[in-house]
Formats: C-alpha cells, structure tokens, sequence
C-alpha cells in the first residue's frame, strides 16, 4: 500500500458574530474551482455527517470558509469569497454570502496586515465577491492591534466584545439585480399537497422567502430542536424553497433546486411580535421586538438568525403588503428580529416608495475574534 502524504496550508480559525470559519488567504488555495472544492472538502472533513477527519464542527454554522486577498481595486480595501461547506455531500456553496462571517473579515485582514491598523477605528472596505456588493466594517483598534474584549453583547454568543459595525451598502438585488424579483409584494405558491401558501420573495444582501408561521402549521417561535423533529414541516420549507428557484427560472424544475442550490434563496417563516423563550431558557417579552422569525440553513434551523437574511427581513418590514410588512411592528429605523437566541438589531435606511424604494444601507452590530491560528493538514494519496 503506498504511503499516505500529507500537505500543510496557513490557516485561522475565526469568530463572527454567530458563526465560525476558516479563513485563507487566497494566495494558498487552490486557483482552479474544482480543486478549490477539493481542497476546501478535505481541509472540513466533508462529506461526513460528523467532519471528523478534519476541521468542521458537524453543524452548517461552524462549516463555512473565508477566502480573502487585498484588492487593487478603487474604493475597495480587501475582496473576500465565502463558502458554505456541505456536511453530508461533496458541495461548497458560493452562490451567496455569509453577514456574520463578514464581520470577521475586517480583523483578519488588519491582522494580517492587508489593511493599515488606524487607532481607534479601522475602516476597512470590502467587497463581497459573490455578490458583488460592498460592505464597509468599522473595526475598533488599539495601538495598532485588533479590540477583542468590549461591552457589546450578541444574542447567541456567549459573554461581550467589542463592536464592530458593519455597514452593508445598497444590498438590494444581490443576486437576481432586484429588491423584488418577481416584481411582486408577494407571491402564491401552490404545493404539491394542493396547499396554497402566499411567500415574498425579497433580494437583499442574500435572496430570501418569507412565509407565515400559521400558514405551514407552526405556530413561530418553535425553536430548532422542535421544527427538526418534523419531517414534514422541514419537507414543506424545503419545497416551498425549491418552488422559489423555479418560479424566478434558477432551475428548470423546483426537483432540481435542492442539488444546485443550497443556500439561496432562503426560506424563513414569521409571526408577528409574542413573547417566547430562547434555546438558553430566557423569555423574550412581546414588547422588545417587531416580529418574531426562523430561517433555514442548509436543511437545519439557524440556532439564531443570518445577518443576510436579517437584511432581506429589514427590507421586506418597509414594502407594504408583503408578508413580513404585514405582521411587524412598525418603527422609525431599526427593526427587532426575535430569533431562537435573542434578539438581532437591524437599522434600515431607505428612500422613496412604491416603484421608487430603494433600500440605501443596512446596519449591524457584531462581534468578532481570532480563535486559533496554523496550518491545516490535508491527507493525499
């Protein structure tokens, strides 16, 4: 039997708001996409339902990468390339982007030395490049380093750190060049059970569905573990997820849907405002948020909620008529999402109305650090 090699490449594990990644500079990867693929599944130990044999952590928050390298681009500081690496089968999802990833961008790359450290904020400009849309991170620093520790706190995230703001500038028609692909507030979707359900269909930052809790059989405020123990609820989201893709014409048929695209568009399911209990045993009063909301990852519940489905939800609470505008509560220039671990703080700004809305930038908090750093070994044969 010949001898089991093995190959060695830089790597860092980070923290991003509720998810984790490893990053990469682009220049130690692999150019060419299928051994990009390759080299990606190998260093996560995909596909295996536990990634044992490498580094991801069994659940689609912790199986994500982050390829980045500095650009020369005008008015862009660092171009950075997510991946949502399958657990199960042989796939890297690129078609869109990570928001709480994103956030850790930013440090990496002042880490790194790819941006120039500048005390007490570091401004670093970045362009998401599989949606080609730009987000700009205000990352606190002292003396020239990363601020890690701080006072801010992140519902899903154990403890505080410090802020960084991210701003996600004209989101709108990141995949599909429109805020509303179908050019409607909202869209039937007939079942394969004969059910009709009413979705939005809302393209901002990532592509998005949104279907009422009470319309699937759910009351809303379910937490993973009780939406996971239902097939078919999880059959339903899926298809009605499927049927989105059809209906924008991303497949030939919503059958094909689930092998060619894994997380776009999302589907995510929303009630209005009540009061509910977290996956870590706390009650969440009606009176602290605008609408309460569960989004899809990859076939599993999100244990809180996607920054790039948070952005969609933002947008879609501005349109009137569209289902998460109808059940939310209205405010001036932030919208409370009630997820299964707290709450998430979205700030909106907009112009105009009707064929005029645009949707200008929307802001988050985050909170980031480096969590290891070193070299990733791969086995080849």
């Amino acid at each position: 039997m010949p001898a089991v090699k093995e190959s060695s490449v830089p790597c860092t594990i980070m923290r991003g708001g509720t998810s984790k990644a490893l990053f990469f500079l682009d220049a130690d990867v692999p150019s060419d996409a299928q051994q990009r693929t390759d080299f990606l599944l190998r260093a996560f130990g995909s596909p295996d339902i536990r990634q044992v044999d490498g580094m991801g952590g069994a659940d689609p928050l912790t199986s994500k990468t982050a390829i980045i390298r500095a650009s020369n681009m005008p008015g862009v500081d660092i171009e950075y390339t997510f991946g949502q690496v399958s657990i199960t089968e042989p796939f890297v999802d690129m078609t869109g982007n990570c928001g709480n990833i994103s956030s850790a961008v930013g440090p990496y790359a002042i880490d790194k030395g790819l941006v120039p450290a500048v005390d007490p904020v570091t401004t670093v400009r970045i362009l998401n490049t599989n949606t080609k849309k730009m987000i700009v991170a205000d990352v606190p620093v002292r003396e020239g380093r990363v601020v890690t520790q701080g006072t801010y706190q992140i519902n899903g995230v154990p403890g505080t750190g410090a802020e960084i703001k991210m701003h996600f500038i004209d989101p709108g028609g990141a995949i599909t060049g429109k805020l509303l692909p179908t050019g409607n507030v909202a869209d039937k979707i007939k079942l394969e059970s004969g059910q009709t359900v009413d979705v939005s269909i809302v393209d901002a930052g990532n592509l998005a569905g949104f279907v009422r809790a009470e319309q699937i059989g759910l009351r809303g405020d379910e937490l993973p573990t009780e939406i996971e123990s239902r097939a078919d609820i999880l059959a339903t989201l899926e298809e009605i997820r499927a049927k989105i893709s059809e209906r924008l014409g991303m497949c030939a048929s919503w059958r094909e849907a689930y092998q060619r695209y894994r997380t776009n568009p999302k589907i995510a399911f929303v009630s209005a405002p009540a009061a509910f209990r977290t996956l870590q045993g706390q009650q969440v009063p009606a009176d602290s948020i605008d609408i309460v909301a569960r989004v899809m990852a990859m076939g599993r519940v999100h244990k809180a909620f996607a920054i790039t489905a948070a952005i969609p939800t933002a947008a879609a609470s501005r349109v009137p008529g569209s289902v998460v505008h109808t059940l939310c509560r209205h405010s001036s220039s932030t919208v409370r999402i009630g997820h299964p671990s707290g709450i998430m703080s979205v700030g909106i700004s907009t112009s105009g109305e009707k064929e005029h809305f645009r949707l200008l930038e929307v802001i988050v908090g985050r909170t980031a650090r480096k969590l290891m750093e070193g070299r990733v070994f791969l086995p080849v044969t």
